[in-house]
């Protein structure tokens, strides 16, 4: 029989098993602090019997020492209880965060095509404080007032449990009613979070666009859209707030009637002479007090319940399926011969093929050119070769062997990537060229790579060199500049096999010179796949292919190709022999 899945409270309460011994220190603290306050409704009969009813008594005398004991108690068992789980809380998010940025770091390609960034940056940041609230909030009042509870109760039942009945008739009527706002707290959460999710892709797709926002005049656009999506987030945390609002004043007056029936009860003539003053005021002072708690108990459930809900937010980004790393065999280098045998594929989000039945064959060393339309399905080749996504037929092979049986790190090892999207971390122009490789990268080999990608003459004349800060995703580079580094990353790499996919893209024309002869230098030795659409740039490959709706219409060398006067033919004609050029 299968073991039954964990709930999200147990796993969430797993996390706080390797800081148990925090975690009891502050349960002790807040025992102490609910049995502090329990001890002083007790002591409210001796206090009321023998010291004012009885002359001489010393209960008034030792009165004041035994106030100040208290209450530097409480502070104490306040402060372990606040301190012991604001520390659990914090580790425990930490823990969170970590294993779901490991998550994230290893989840394929295609989880991203379907999740937005926006939407996974509110997890990380804004649902893991949901659970900090749910472990350190949530549970101190959930523990130290439902203690205060109990601790009063139990008073009430030892100074008379005929009164402390009538009190119980109502526990069933307060239970219905936290159950039915738990479940309604649970929905408005899950919707917050959804709403914070939106506002936090909002902020982040106009910070990203901000300059085309800027060039087209779209300011009213992205405040219209965000105005939208912070409303429904008020409009959510304002269900939330009404819940609130409604359900204490419920169970406040669902307990005024047990109060009314004490109180009615204790005037009959049987009740009032077995009484004494002091254990009717412990009685009544003790169901006063505990309209407290009872209010803390049903709203503290906002939190729990948010905390749990974005607790299952998170556990569905770690209970994610990784990439798929079935393969054993780790090769030191290839020598670089690729086939691409019947290859059809179909992106996850669509029902058309982006690639159907496409053979390709490239020797090592050699260079194959794709060439063809936006959308034609150029890149999904080079993206099945990386196994960023898995071919639903077919077979790629590296040397003869499938890349299914390479593990991902030994097959990505062997591919350096230059794409037309440059992407850079906020780090040095070093660690920038240098990153992925494993151990510390000689100073000398960066700079030479920073050479050959005709990168050290700008280089030079930033402020601190090869240990200026760039920013986030280069900001503060031009795009040639961005590119250039990409391509010596490239170089740096010294992979057998290499991609470009529009890498001279972003140059200017003396910049593209000179890349071009990098580029030139760079695929030397390598076999290398070049996605294109100037062709001016791939007349020198071994092999042009020609992709057209995800099939190979033509394949040749670019001589081959003009002679055939076919689909390559009319592009070149149309690139070098229109009027405009």
């Amino acid at each position: 029989m299968a073991s039954q899945k964990p709930s999200d409270f147990q796993r969430l309460f797993a996390y706080i098993k390797p800081f148990r011994i925090g975690f009891f220190i502050a349960i002790v603290g807040m025992l102490g602090y609910a049995g502090v306050d329990s001890l002083f409704v007790y002591s409210i009969k001796p206090l009321i019997d023998e010291g004012l009813s009885k002359p001489g008594s010393d209960v008034l005398k030792y009165a004041p020492i035994f106030v100040i004991l208290v209450l530097m108690v409480r502070g104490i068992c306040s402060f372990i209880s606040t301190y012991g789980l604001a520390w659990v809380g914090s580790n425990v998010v930490m823990v969170m965060r970590q294993q779901m940025f490991a998550k994230l770091v290893h989840l394929p390609v295609s989880f991203y095509d379907q999740n937005s960034t926006g939407d996974l940056i509110s997890k990380v940041t804004f649902n893991t404080e949901q659970v900090s609230n749910a472990v350190s909030k949530a549970l101190i009042t959930l523990v130290q007032e439902g203690a205060f509870v109990v601790g009063l109760l139990a008073v009430m039942f030892w100074y008379s449990w005929q009164l402390s009945l009538i009190f119980l008739v109502v526990g069933p009527i307060v239970a219905i009613v936290v159950r039915l706002v738990s479940k309604r707290f649970r929905k408005v959460s899950k919707q917050i979070q959804n709403a914070m999710g939106d506002v936090t892709s909002a902020t982040e797709q106009m910070l990203n666009g901000h300059k085309v926002m800027l060039s087209y005049g779209g300011q009213d656009i992205e405040k219209k859209r965000f105005k939208k999506v912070s409303n429904r987030t008020r409009q959510q945390l304002m269900k939330l707030r009404t819940t609130e609002a409604m359900s204490s004043p419920i169970v406040q007056f669902v307990a005024s009637f047990a109060l009314a029936g004490v109180l009615y009860v204790a005037a009959m003539p049987g009740m009032v002479e077995t009484m004494t003053p002091g254990t009717f005021t412990s009685m009544v002072s003790a169901m006063l007090f505990l309209l407290r708690p009872l209010k803390k108990l049903t709203n503290v459930q906002s939190d729990f319940q948010r905390g749990l809900t974005a607790a299952r937010s998170i556990f569905e980004i770690i209970d994610q399926l990784e990439e798929d790393d079935r393969g054993s065999k780790t090769p030191a280098r290839v020598n670089g011969e690729i086939s691409f045998t019947d290859i059809t594929f179909t992106y996850p989000s669509k029902e058309t093929p982006a690639l159907k039945d496409v053979s390709l064959d490239v020797k090592a060393g050699q260079s194959l050119a794709l060439v063809g339309r936006s959308g034609s399905g150029k890149s999904t080749i080079t993206q099945l070769l990386t196994r960023f996504y898995e071919a639903q037929q077919g077979s790629i092979k590296i040397d003869g062997v499938s890349i299914d049986e390479l593990t991902l790190k030994s097959l990505r090892r062997q591919i350096a990537v230059v794409s037309q999207h440059v992407i850079l971390f906020d780090d040095t122009v070093a660690n920038n060229i240098a990153y992925g490789l494993d151990g510390d990268i000689d100073r000398q080999r960066i700079i030479d790579a920073a050479k050959s990608a005709h990168a050290m003459e700008f280089i030079d004349r930033l402020p601190n060199g090869l240990d200026t800060e760039i920013g986030q995703n280069g900001v503060t580079l031009s795009g040639g500049q961005r590119q250039r580094l990409a391509i010596a990353r490239a170089i740096l790499r010294d992979a057998p096999i290499l991609i470009l996919d529009e890498a001279t893209s972003a140059l200017d024309t003396e910049s593209e010179r000179y890349i071009q002869q990098a580029i030139e230098s760079l695929q030397a030795n390598r076999t290398s796949i070049v996605v294109a659409h100037r062709l001016s740039t791939i007349e020198k490959s071994d092999q042009i292919a020609v992709i057209d709706e995800g099939r190979v219409v033509e394949l040749g060398s670019h001589q081959d190709l003009l002679s055939q006067n076919g689909p390559y033919a009319q592009l070149h004609q149309l690139q070098f022999d229109s009027p405009s050029q």
